[in-house]
């Protein structure tokens, strides 16, 4: 786990430094991000996006940097190899195009020294939240980065953003009644919880 986890790692630094070199807007985004935010460090998928019109740019930027650059079936991601690590490049979350608001929305943070832009960790555990599907389940992607990072959340904006998911909205109600999540307005109408 410990070689992965250092090929994740230095994956993670040559596809920044590539794409920051050849001038493409991105974020990383994921587990990832909530580590770079204070969180657990994942145990594997590093993610970074970009909006789906620079996706051409982004490839050749990470090809020209000597990356292998794979587009699988899906059409909403391609993945790029470095040593054997891979780091997939999402044009879509959770069914939406990444946009330049998110985009707009990454700061950047000093990551493994390589400083790059980090994805908004309420946009990263927006994500985390509605990727909670019937088949997929599993609150352990979520609930420990939730806790790690819960001061930097915008809550309120949380609880619009995932009104639309039953599960992220399951979610969200566990995390205010383990206190992880404060109640607040939108988050108490988002629940249906007496104010």
């Amino acid at each position: 786990m410990i070689e992965s986890r250092e090929g994740q790692r230095e994956a993670l630094k040559r596809v920044a430094v590539a794409l920051r070199q050849g001038g493409v807007k991105f974020a990383l985004a994921g587990g990832y991000a909530v580590w770079a935010h204070g969180g657990p460090e994942p145990e594997h998928d590093v993610d970074v996006v970009v909006c789906p019109d620079d996706a051409e740019a982004a490839a050749a930027a990470l090809r020209d940097a000597d990356l292998q650059v794979e587009q699988p079936p899906e059409d909403w991601l391609f993945k790029v190899y470095s040593d054997g690590a891979m780091v997939d490049v999402l044009l879509q979350i959770n069914g939406r195009d990444v946009d330049t608001a998110m985009i707009s929305r990454a700061y950047d943070i000093e990551v493994l020294s390589v400083v790059m832009p980090v994805s908004d960790i309420t946009d990263v555990l927006v994500g985390k939240m509605c990727a909670l599907n019937e088949q997929r389940c599993d609150l352990n992607k979520v609930l420990p980065s939730a806790r790690a990072v819960r001061e930097q959340v915008d809550w309120e904006r949380t609880a619009r953003e995932v009104a639309g998911n039953d599960l992220a909205l399951a979610c969200l109600y566990l995390l205010r009644r383990l206190g992880v999540a404060p109640g607040g307005r939108e988050v108490d109408e988002a629940l249906r919880l007496p104010g």
